[in-house]
């Protein structure tokens, strides 16, 4: 009798998938610059470096690092043109 050591398939979310819906959810709040791209390198990875819609977290997590990001860039660049000017 053959038997299969696999009692549940596995599963298609990762601790990094996770972990970027985290940093993705938390970089919104408090340090964006720092955790949006955490989020969207783990969420890039988490998803095999490409669109996988099957693992939501990671796509979350990706996206919204790509949005904290971006966002976290324009304030910089704005504040030092605001600083740059002033001087």
């Amino acid at each position: 009798m053959v038997s299969n050591s696999r009692a549940h398939s596995p599963s298609n979310t990762s601790a990094l998938s996770w972990v970027s819906l985290v940093c993705g959810i938390v970089g919104f709040f408090t340090l964006g610059i720092v955790l949006g791209p955490i989020a969207l390198i783990t969420g890039w990875i988490a998803m095999g470096k490409r669109f996988n819609t099957g693992n939501v977290p990671a796509v979350i997590g990706f996206v919204l690092g790509l949005i904290i990001t971006v966002l976290a860039i324009i304030a910089l660049i704005g504040g030092a043109a605001v600083y740059g000017m002033s001087i």
